[in-house]
């Protein structure tokens, strides 16, 4: 390895950031009820109200549980002694790619190639 990673500071940084998104998802009674839909219990800009509400907290959820599966890999690519290179061409990660977003399993190369697909 040409450089040296504090892969202890990186693996706690995913971990943090991994147990702050559980502790995030516990979930709320409201979350998974369905919105009522009878206008004469519930006004109509309540009810609009509540159905983007819903999507809002769906949306979250959803983003949530990529960053866990992005983390989660990451963790296992520590323990594995992968963590900090590419898993598409196998280069190093730049240290400042891996400070600003420790989850990351591509080269800033790779990145730009990936998003032009």
């Amino acid at each position: 390895m040409p450089r040296k990673l504090d892969l202890q500071h990186f693996g706690q940084r995913l971990q943090a950031r991994l147990d702050e998104l559980q502790r995030m998802e516990n979930p709320d009674e409201n979350r998974g009820l369905a919105v009522e839909l009878d206008q004469s219990k519930v006004g109509r800009i309540s009810r609009i109200d509540a159905l983007q509400q819903q999507a809002m907290l769906d949306a979250a959820r959803g983003r949530g549980q990529r960053e866990r599966v992005r983390i989660q890999a990451a963790l296992k690519r520590l323990e594995g002694d992968e963590y900090g290179w590419c898993v598409q061409c196998a280069e190093a990660i730049a240290v400042g790619r891996l400070t600003f977003d420790p989850a990351t399993p591509l080269c800033i190369g790779c990145a730009e190639q990936t998003e032009r697909q």
